[in-house]
């Protein structure tokens, strides 16, 4: 978020498609070129789907199984997975970090892949699917959470892109201008947000990055093998300083980091199904495979700077380079779905005004701030997210069974939804973020000390995973929002549905 890395080492102290045909094929559901060229140049000639927070129109419903595939691999892959990938070794070893890197991905796709169930029914971004739940003014607490970390990952993934292109080209040519290329990255960021998901997922990653993803993928992956002796590296143990689980929860947290932001692009899908497994099979491949390759590498190369490591082995560069460009899907998932989540406070305002001041803003922060020592106030925002869908996904599977009335969350007046706050789910929310928090508390000055003080107070170990090693934040804490939200919604009355 680009992409969040629930970083336990900080936290605990230590702790459409695969190939572009040229015709329209998606799981075989019978969408024709005509018409998906019709959506495309509808969104090329400024009538962009999806520019209102309105459900989208069965006719701009045009993607499938591959298109999804396509976005979410790309979306998956990127340098700091590769740099998430670091964390989990010496701690483990390899082979056992590979164990956790898929038990984890597994855990955290099957969250991400059902809140985008929610989009594809309803075809209604993220932010706007919390209002049934939350209320309408409920929703624009988590939307202003989102906007500050969708921001703050927006100007670390400038800082990102920016920083590695400035080092290539300094290693290159000796051109050296980091401003620069903040200006230029940021432009090309905001400019995707501009043309909007179906642009990019089939203008962009169906015919170019998702060639450069595998390709790079496979070339690392071929150098690795030929290079370094893999069977010594999943040989060797790990120091034994991060146990399994909590190295779990850490992959967890890569998927997860995308729930804000799913429904924004499933709302496109033509059916669920197709969009829930695209989703799913593409970021798996992609997450396992760049999760494997940093904690490989960092072994193999024995430098925990990955990245100028990476640079002097042969063809490091241009493999870096190929992941760069398709970093840009990142930064403009980031700029795109904080527009959308604006708009869930000011319906009216143009999706366009809203790309371009935020893209500038991201730039602006890359450009200014120290980005990187605000890292740990964006894992405390992120806290937020995991039991936020399980309060969300206890609402529309369970209360609700799979019925929201899309129409109605836009309408003025809203219908079947709470115009005000259900302040009885949001304190559910907050149940579940403190779990979180007391399992595996975000190290930023001060906040400990605070939690330490209040679960002191009520005689409550902390943090709980010093004495229970084992246990990741993630799953707790959704679990207890969803459990806490079923059965107490059971007992109130739900907007729109009879009281049972």
């Amino acid at each position: 978020m680009g992409t969040e890395v629930n970083d336990r080492s900080r936290q605990s102290e230590w702790t459409g498609r695969l190939f572009y045909f040229g015709r329209t094929w998606s799981g075989g559901e019978g969408t024709t070129m005509a018409a998906s060229t019709t959506v495309l140049d509808d969104a090329l000639q400024g009538e962009r789907p999806g520019q209102r927070i309105v459900p989208v129109p069965d006719h701009q419903r045009v993607l499938g199984f591959l298109d999804y595939f396509a976005l979410w691999s790309s979306l998956g892959v990127g340098l700091l997975v590769l740099l998430a990938g670091t964390l989990l070794v010496p701690g483990l070893g390899l082979s056992q970090a590979l164990g956790a890197i898929v038990l984890g991905t597994l855990i955290g796709n099957a969250l991400l892949a059902l809140a985008g169930v929610i989009g594809s029914d309803t075809g209604s971004p993220t932010m706007v699917l919390m209002r049934p739940a939350l209320g309408v003014r409920g929703s624009f607490l988590p939307t202003a959470l989102n906007v500050v970390q969708l921001v703050g990952w927006g100007a670390f993934e400038v800082f990102i892109m920016a920083r590695a292109a400035n080092g290539i080209s300094r290693a290159l040519a000796g051109f050296d201008n980091f401003v620069l290329w903040a200006a230029a990255v940021g432009a090309v960021c905001t400019l995707m947000a501009i043309g909007g998901p179906l642009v990019v997922v089939r203008r962009w990653l169906e015919r170019f990055a998702i060639w450069l993803v595998y390709g790079t993928t496979v070339y690392l992956t071929w150098y690795l093998a030929t290079h370094f002796d893999l069977r010594g590296l999943l040989a060797a143990p790990g120091d034994g300083s991060l146990p399994f689980w909590l190295a779990v929860d850490l992959v967890i947290a890569m998927p997860v980091s995308w729930l804000p932001l799913v429904a924004d692009y499933s709302r496109f899908s033509r059916r669920a199904g197709p969009a829930f497994w695209g989703t799913y099979v593409g970021y798996f491949i992609a997450n396992v495979w760049f999760y494997a390759l940093g904690a490989a590498f960092v072994l193999a190369l024995k430098t925990p700077d990955l990245i100028p490591a990476l640079m002097s082995v042969a063809g490091g560069w241009l493999a870096l380079l190929l992941l760069l460009a398709d970093e840009t899907d990142n930064g403009f998932a980031n700029i795109y779905s904080t527009a959308v989540s604006l708009q869930n406070v000011f319906p009216k305002a143009p999706q366009r005004v809203f790309a371009v001041m935020v893209g500038a803003v991201c730039v602006a922060l890359a450009v200014a701030v120290n980005v990187v020592q605000y890292e740990s106030f964006l894992f405390l925002i992120g806290a937020f997210f995991v039991p936020l869908f399980g309060v969300q996904a206890a609402d529309y599977f369970v209360l609700r069974r799979r019925r929201y009335d899309a129409e109605g969350l836009t309408a003025d007046p809203p219908r079947h939804v709470t115009p005000g706050v259900r302040w009885l789910p949001v304190a559910v929310w907050l149940a579940g973020f403190l779990v979180y928090q007391w399992i595996a508390p975000t190290a930023i000055p001060g906040w400990k000390g605070l939690l330490q003080a209040g679960f002191g107070a009520l005689h409550l170990p902390f943090p709980l995973s010093a004495g229970v090693p084992w246990l990741g934040a993630s799953i707790p804490s959704f679990l207890t929002a969803f459990a806490l939200h079923a059965l107490i919604g059971r007992r109130q009355p739900v907007p729109g549905l009879p009281r049972r």
